[in-house]
């Protein structure tokens, strides 16, 4: 990355080499991580299984926006749920005309589901094989990170070690809060969401775990054989921290999406530290 000013249109190559090695001296050049053909191909692999999960839940919003305009409402609990789609498939409609939509719409987020499906089928032997086979049981050991969620974490930083402190990688994903500040007044606004998009949404869906008291279940225990004692241990501990922190923050906030937000930010501090810490 090389800072430009905004009014310099000269371009040629003895400028650009002069200004290069003078900004190179002053240590004003930003590192970035340039993929390999075989991480950038894993990382396109990922953001299909991100496309797809957009397409998802575009389908079923449009199915329930439907079912709202005809005052059919579901009160059952959980949407999408197992018992959910069993309802789904005892409605039926008089009109002709809209039954057939409704099909049509039923019909639309059964095929997103099957792409989706199919996706992360084809991910699932990238998680055990190269170049993410030894960075995706290390995050998949941490609570809300599946092993496919880890897979598409790794895949979009490729070099954990590039960020010097966690902070710089938080500003990365773009979680940090917008600040407008002059003289000895600060503003601090919403998050930033410059970086990577793709790495904060991941961030901000395993966010969503630490909603819940500090627990070890069944899926965690299973990620977590064969992985070394000091992650274990290091999870145990972001698990403690971030499900009080949630809590403390949910009774202060109405918008429970701004503490997801707020929690997805440490989390991405804890993988950065399990990251660069030696094994």
């Amino acid at each position: 990355m090389i800072p430009k000013g905004s009014g310099d249109r000269v371009k040629t190559d003895r400028r650009d080499a002069r200004r290069l090695a003078g900004l190179h001296r002053a240590g004003e050049l930003t590192p970035i991580a340039i993929p390999t053909p075989a991480q950038e191909g894993v990382r396109d692999l990922c953001r299909t299984r991100g496309d797809m999960v957009q397409d998802l839940t575009r389908a079923r919003n449009r199915l329930s926006g439907f079912l709202l305009r005809h005052s059919v409402v579901w009160r059952g609990g959980s949407p999408w749920t197992e018992r959910h789609r069993r309802w789904l498939a005892t409605l039926s409609f008089d009109d002709p005309a809209i039954a057939t939509t409704y099909a049509h719409y039923l019909a639309t987020v059964k095929l997103r589901d099957t792409e989706l499906e199919s996706v992360e089928a084809d991910l699932v032997p990238w998680c055990t094989q190269d170049p993410f086979g030894d960075q995706v049981p290390r995050l998949a050991a941490y609570r809300g990170v599946t092993r496919i969620g880890a897979l598409c974490l790794a895949a979009e930083v490729f070099d954990w070690r590039r960020f010097p402190k966690a902070r710089p990688f938080m500003s990365f994903t773009g979680l940090v809060p917008g600040e407008n500040s002059t003289g000895l007044t600060q503003r601090r606004g919403s998050i930033t969401r410059a970086g990577n998009a793709h790495l904060r949404g991941q961030l901000c869906e395993a966010a969503w775990a630490y909603q819940h008291s500090p627990n070890v279940g069944v899926a965690i225990r299973e990620r977590q054989q064969g992985v070394a004692p000091e992650t274990v241990a290091r999870s145990w501990a972001a698990q403690v921290r971030l499900s009080k922190r949630f809590r403390q923050l949910a009774a202060h906030k109405n918008v429970r999406s701004v503490v997801a937000a707020a929690i997805a930010r440490e989390l991405a501090g804890f993988l950065w530290a399990e990251m660069v810490a030696e094994v």
